[in-house]
């Protein structure tokens, strides 16, 4: 029997919660191949049949499942047709990547459940925000930096536990497509950097705070 390197855990086995393009999946699914992300997608689960991130998810031989809300009466079952396929794919954690359906968040997947926000939250987030919304009201309101958030989420929009924020400059002339981009070239880099400190066990949460071991 090998000893397992500490250095090097095993891979972490997550789901990935989608909901439309899926450029965030994508990016993991890359960075997974590159060897630069530790961790291993069990599952993609989509709220729309029609999400273009079921191919990519094809195309890597990643099962995937379509749970449509309207299938179903109440927030519980639906809560539960989402996270009984994660528990069944045998997941730690589970990742929103541009999950636009609220769902609420089981007992014994709270801090075990991830997502990232396109703006420096508790700044323009919210029921409402997101996509090119969320940069517009960047815009329209002349903030000068903006950015992405890495969270836990609880069973609030955008409010559980923050991971780590990345910053980006708002440029003159910028629109919320130039600022999109900007800001998608960020989360590209946040959230695997987020899911690593994760699986390497760095990640500590106490209330609201998040500790990141060195």
């Amino acid at each position: 029997m090998g000893m397992s390197n500490p250095e090097n855990p095993p891979p972490l086995p997550i789901a990935v919660l989608i909901s439309g393009g899926g450029t965030t999946l994508r990016n993991l699914i890359e960075r997974i191949q590159s060897g630069s992300l530790n961790v291993e997608i069990k599952i993609v689960i989509s709220s729309n049949p029609d999400a273009h991130g079921l191919e990519y998810a094809k195309e890597a031989s990643i099962p995937t499942l379509v749970v449509t809300r309207n299938e179903f009466e109440g927030p519980e079952t639906f809560r539960d047709a989402v996270f009984d396929p994660c528990r069944q794919a045998g997941t730690k954690l589970v990742v929103m990547g541009g999950f636009l359906k609220h769902v609420l968040i089981p007992h014994e997947f709270e801090n075990r459940v991830v997502n990232i926000h396109p703006a420096l939250i508790p700044a323009f987030c919210g029921k409402g925000f997101y996509g090119l919304r969320v940069h517009q009201a960047v815009l329209d309101y002349g903030a000068k930096v903006s950015g992405c958030t890495v969270h836990f989420v609880d069973d609030q929009y955008d409010h559980g536990p923050i991971i780590l924020q990345r910053t980006v400059c708002v440029r003159p002339g910028e629109t919320p497509t130039s600022l999109a981009r900007s800001v998608f070239q960020a989360e590209c880099e946040a959230l695997p950097d987020a899911l690593n400190l994760i699986a390497a066990g760095k990640v500590h949460v106490n209330d609201r705070c998040v500790t990141v071991a060195e």
